[in-house]
């Protein structure tokens, strides 16, 4: 028989995070307010999707069409009631896009916190400091997150601010073993959750880039959990899928350990839980950890990789070429009705990704 998770100290951490009462937002500089596209969509029932195309090298594909598209709402296609191509290498790109690099110091040592720095650093000074996209920079540390207060094409700039920072240790009280899994895995939650209601306040999409081997799943076949605690695990679930697609953040997890994690179980064992929950019933932590959000926001998981400032470039790859589409979201029966989303395109040898589903709404 499994044994009963008691989470003491995780569910009133948790409680703060879904309801956004008592809990610590990250310190980040305000910026004016302006809405995500995504976002202002809801009210009339709007699904707004960014999606990847690209061959079978890897490459974006161009110059595709509405009716090369089909949207699958649960196995049923959908009416496209929106839809344009966009192109960061023309002219006529109206939607911007920013990359949010999050440096999870938290969840990772500080032997791969110092490497990550120097990755990092690498990536930020290429072509002389000159950076293609916007980017932003955060710090995630046990005592306090620091943000750079905007974002910046300045690499020199974000560089030199990174310098001021430091990451290197965890705070020195952190609790050992269960417990210590469950205070990384609340305060990682918080986390993303402020910087998702923070980062839906700004306009267009993001390519939210984490370093990070993931924090803890506090899952497996040993562990069970009461009904109140999967009806918080659900609420969670469903606020973090809502909140990620309303401000348009599409989620990356690259493994700092590199070929030093290869093989571990971290680095797969998020499989289990990629597929969309319906109920707090089946909800389990596993199903927040970082890597299944990024694939359900239409991300990517970089594990066992050396080269973390290559695998940055191949995250902002995303945003030279995408599509963005839009579909009016099913009328629910009840309240958080998961569906199931597909994107296929009419083209052989092409692939399309996109965030896998959303919570509809009676």
């Amino acid at each position: 028989m499994g044994r009963l998770f008691p989470l003491l100290l995780f569910l009133p951490l948790l409680v703060s995070a879904v309801s956004g009462q008592d809990s610590p937002s990250p310190q980040l500089q305000p910026r004016t307010p302006a809405p995500s596209p995504a976002a202002s969509t809801d009210a009339n029932r709007e699904i707004a999707l960014d999606v990847q195309v690209t061959d079978k090298s890897g490459a974006p594909v161009r110059g595709l069409q509405k009716q090369d598209f089909t949207v699958l709402d649960d196995k049923r296609p959908q009416n496209i009631i929106s839809f344009h191509a966009e192109d960061n290498g023309a002219a006529s790109t109206t939607d911007p896009v920013e990359v949010v690099l999050v440096l999870d110091a938290v969840n990772t040592s500080p032997i791969s916190i110092s490497y990550v720095r120097s990755e990092l650093k690498k990536f930020l000074l290429q072509n002389g400091g000159k950076l293609a996209l916007p980017t932003s920079l955060l710090i995630f540390t046990d005592t306090e997150t620091k943000m750079e207060n905007g974002s910046s094409r300045d690499g020199n700039a974000l560089a030199a601010l990174y310098d001021q920072y430091e990451t290197g240790l965890r705070y020195s009280n952190r609790s050992q073993g269960v417990y210590g899994a469950e205070e990384r895995f609340a305060m990682s939650l918080k986390m993303l959750t402020s910087l998702v209601a923070y980062e839906g306040t700004q306009p267009g999409r993001k390519l939210m880039i984490w370093f990070s081997p993931g924090w803890p799943m506090l899952s497996g076949p040993n562990i069970q959990f009461s009904n109140k605690n999967g009806q918080y695990f659900f609420d969670s679930i469903v606020a973090a899928s809502s909140g990620l697609r309303q401000a348009r953040i599409t989620l990356y997890s690259i493994d700092p350990l590199g070929m030093a994690d290869a093989g571990g179980v971290q680095t797969f064992y998020y499989e289990e839980f990629l597929k969309g929950v319906a109920s707090a019933r089946r909800a389990q932590p596993g199903n927040l950890a970082l890597q299944v959000l990024a694939v359900q926001s239409g991300g990517r998981v970089l594990n066992s990789t050396n080269d973390v400032t290559a695998a940055i470039a191949d995250c902002a790859a995303d945003a030279d070429a995408f599509y963005v589409l839009s579909f009016d979201a099913a009328r629910a029966d009840r309240a958080n009705e998961y569906h199931a989303v597909q994107v296929t395109v009419d083209k052989p040898r092409i692939k399309a990704r996109t965030r896998t589903g959303y919570y509809a709404q009676p």
